[in-house]
């Protein structure tokens, strides 16, 4: 067995591991399969080799969000989703997932597949599989049929890798567009953060309306979740199939923020929830990350990274285009007189 070194141990006693490790799988198979009719303690036992649990859900007509401990989870029909934060194992639940959507729905096929990961901000504190990236990707194609492995931005800075399989092309069936945006916040303003604190807040919905989350989506049904002393996570369930979480790390040390969507915007409407989230958080530095497929209503991805954006300087900017997806990275960062200008709330 692998022995923790002394350091490691000593730092993890202080420091938490906000970047998120993110999973989405896509099933087929069987038109009348459906994902959501996994019993819940099957889920559960899941969760438990990813090492982290459920602390709440809600139920929506097209699917079924989880908050969890470490994160969140969204199963649909044919969609099964999972965001885990800190330590966690996420990739364990790769081969049970495919095995529990075979034995309990008939769903038998992946036709696409996207695992992705910011750099992690404390690398010393992962171990075994998730200590490089090279051996998540060799993991993942012993499963995946047909993967690829990619990593944008900086090696020497803010970087995100990405494992993924693609569709092909199908002139029979027509696509439903599909466009997911994350932003990956760091450097976190200190009065924003003391919002997800107990001694500054007293409930999960305090902290939402508080930091002006609840107003980024005003017909969101949302699902939040406070934990003690500090820290934060929520899912907002949409119209349709539309979803967004947000998960916050709040100690200054280490302060980290994530928020993803799959709203199906426009360009000028990315334009205004880019810059809310922005001001909600008034992060120093950030990467934002588009997914968006032949018939997104934003177009091609690149077309909302602007250079300067809500006063943000753009550092770095990938594209890459696949069969019925293309993905866009960028990083971003105040000018550093504006990043030590912002007001505290302290």
């Amino acid at each position: 067995m692998e022995q923790d070194h002394p350091l490691r141990e000593e730092k993890m006693m202080y420091a938490y591991e906000g970047t998120e490790k993110l999973l989405e799988i896509w099933f087929e198979g069987n038109e009348y399969g459906d994902l959501r009719k996994i019993p819940i303690n099957e889920l559960e036992k899941m969760l438990s080799d990813v090492e982290c649990s459920i602390v709440s859900s809600c139920v929506g007509i097209t699917q079924t969000a989880y908050v969890l401990s470490e994160s969140s989870m969204f199963v649909s029909r044919n969609r099964f989703i999972l965001k885990t934060c800190g330590t966690t194992k996420c990739l364990n639940a790769v081969p049970k997932i495919i095995s529990l959507a075979r034995e309990y729905c008939g769903m038998v096929e992946v036709p696409m597949f996207f695992y992705s990961r910011k750099n992690f901000l404390h690398p010393d504190l992962h171990t075994g599989l998730y200590s490089n990236f090279l051996l998540e990707t060799k993991f993942l194609d012993n499963i995946i049929e047909s993967g690829a492995a990619y990593c944008l931005g900086r090696m020497n800075g803010d970087h995100w890798f990405m494992y993924m399989k693609d569709k092909p092309i199908s002139v029979e069936e027509p696509e439903i567009p599909d466009q997911t945006l994350e932003i990956l916040m760091t450097d976190l303003n200190p009065g924003v953060m003391g919002i997800f604190h107990l001694s500054r807040s007293q409930s999960a919905r305090e902290m939402t309306d508080k930091s002006g989350i609840s107003g980024l989506f005003r017909d969101a049904v949302i699902d939040d979740f406070n934990f003690d002393p500090c820290g934060y996570s929520m899912n907002g369930l949409l119209e349709g199939a539309g979803y967004f979480t947000i998960h916050v790390t709040p100690e200054i040390e280490f302060s980290y923020v994530s928020f993803e969507a799959n709203v199906i915007f426009s360009r000028s409407e990315y334009n205004v929830l880019i810059n809310n989230v922005l001001q909600v958080f008034k992060p120093g530095r950030f990467s934002m990350t588009l997914f968006a497929n032949n018939s997104a209503k934003c177009g091609v991805s690149s077309g909302i990274f602007e250079n300067n954006l809500n006063n943000y300087k753009r550092n770095d900017c990938q594209f890459c285009q696949f069969s019925t997806y293309d993905v866009t990275f960028g990083h971003y960062s105040l000018p550093e007189p504006q990043q030590k200008l912002i007001p505290s709330e302290l």
